[in-house]
C-alpha cells in the first residue's frame, strides 16, 4: 500500500475529528431525549431524518446509485442494520442499565476490538506499538470517565448494561469493515445506501418491539418536547458524522479511523467545559493521554505506510522487463 499523501491524509484526520465531535455531542443531547423516546424508536427517528438528507445527496447522481442499491440491497441492509441499529440500540439500552462514563469507556474499546477482529478474520496481527497506543488511549479514557480516579468504580450491578453496550460495538466494527467490501461505492454512496437499505429493518424492529411489548411508541407530547434535539441528532451525529467517519476510514484505514473514537469522550468533555463545567485535574490528564495516543498512533501508521514506498523507490528497474513484455526471466 502506497503512503497516503498529505492532500488526503489531512482531510481524513479533519473528517474523523468532525465525526467524533459530533458523536460526543450525542451523549449530551440524547440524555434528555431518552426521557421521552425509547432507544429503538430514537434510533428509527434519527436515521429517518438522516435518510432524507442522504436522498438529497444521491439524487443529483442520477440512476447509478439506485442501481447499486438494488444490486447490493441485502448486504447493504445487513451492514447498515448492524452499524446503525444494533450499535445504537444496544448502546442506549446498555446505558439505561449503566452510566454515561462507562459508555464512553466502552466506545473507546472499539479500536482494540477492530484490531482483534482483523486478527481473527484476516490474520492481521496488531503490532506491539498499536497495542501500546490503544492501551494508553483506554487508560486515558478511563481516567477521564472517573473509573480509575475521582469518582470511584460503581457496583457490579452495571455489568449487565456494560456487556450489552460492548456487544453493540461489534455491530459498528462490522459496519466499518464494510467500507472496503464495496469498492465500487464511494463514501457518499456507501453511507447513504446503507442508511436507506437498512431503514426498513429499523422500522420493522421498532414496530416489532412495540407489538411484543418490549418498547413503547413515543407520544405526540414526547415528540413535541424533544423534536429539536431529535432534529440535531438526525442531522449531525447520524448523518454528517457518519459521512465524515466513512471518508476518514476510506482515507486512513479502518484501524486508524476507529482509533479516533477515543476522542468521543474527550470531545464530550470539551463541550461540557464550553457549557460552564470545567474539567477536573483527572479529566484534563486523561484527555492529554488520549490526544497523545492518537498523535503517536497516527505518526506510527504514517511511518509504517511510508516504509514500503521508500523500498519500492530504491529498487532498481530491471531492463530485461522491457524486452520480455512482463514475462519473468528464467
Amino acid at each position: 500500500m502506497l503512503p497516503m499523501s498529505p492532500r488526503h491524509r489531512l482531510p481524513g484526520i479533519a473528517a474523523l475529528l468532525l465525526a467524533t465531535s459530533g458523536w460526543g455531542s450525542l451523549f449530551l443531547v440524547s440524555k434528555g431525549v431518552l426521557h421521552h423516546v425509547e432507544p429503538v424508536w430514537f434510533t428509527l427517528i434519527r436515521y429517518s431524518l438522516s435518510a432524507l438528507l442522504f436522498v438529497l445527496l444521491v439524487l443529483p447522481r442520477g440512476a447509478a446509485p439506485w442501481r447499486k442499491l438494488r444490486r447490493h440491497a441485502g448486504p447493504l441492509a445487513l451492514r447498515g442494520a448492524a452499524g446503525f441499529g444494533v450499535f445504537s440500540v444496544m448502546l442506549l439500552v446498555g446505558l439505561a442499565h449503566s452510566v454515561p462514563s462507562h459508555g464512553a469507556v466502552i466506545i473507546a474499546t472499539t479500536p482494540m476490538t477492530t484490531q482483534l477482529v482483523r486478527w481473527a478474520l484476516d490474520g492481521v496481527r496488531p503490532s506491539r506499538a498499536a497495542l501500546l497506543t490503544t492501551a494508553l488511549a483506554l487508560l486515558g479514557v478511563a481516567t477521564v470517565s472517573g473509573l480509575l480516579f475521582g469518582h470511584g468504580a460503581l457496583a457490579g450491578s452495571t455489568l449487565f448494561g456494560d456487556a450489552i453496550a460492548f456487544a453493540g460495538t461489534l455491530g459498528w466494527v462490522w459496519y466499518t469493515r464494510g467500507t472496503t467490501r464495496f469498492p465500487e461505492l464511494d463514501v457518499i454512496e456507501y453511507t447513504a445506501l446503507t442508511v436507506l437499505a437498512s431503514w426498513p429493518v429499523l422500522l420493522a424492529a421498532a414496530v416489532g418491539a412495540t407489538w411484543l411489548g418490549w418498547s413503547a411508541a413515543p407520544s405526540l407530547e414526547g415528540l413535541r418536547l424533544s423534536w429539536q434535539a431529535l432534529l440535531f441528532v438526525g442531522v449531525m451525529p447520524s448523518a454528517i458524522s457518519v459521512l465524515a467517519f466513512n471518508y476518514g476510514v476510506r482515507a486512513l484505514g479502518a484501524v486508524t479511523g476507529t482509533a479516533f473514537l477515543n476522542f468521543v469522550p474527550v470531545s464530550a468533555l470539551l463541550m461540557s467545559a464550553a457549557l460552564g463545567r470545567m474539567p477536573t485535574a483527572n479529566e484534563a490528564a486523561g484527555m492529554a493521554m488520549v490526544v497523545a495516543a492518537l498523535l503517536i498512533h497516527t505518526a506510527l501508521n504514517r511511518k509504517a505506510n511510508a516504509s514500503p514506498a521508500a523500498r519500492i523507490a530504491r529498487t532498481p528497474q530491471n531492463p530485461r522487463n522491457y524486452s520480455t513484455c512482463g514475462a519473468t526471466p528464467s
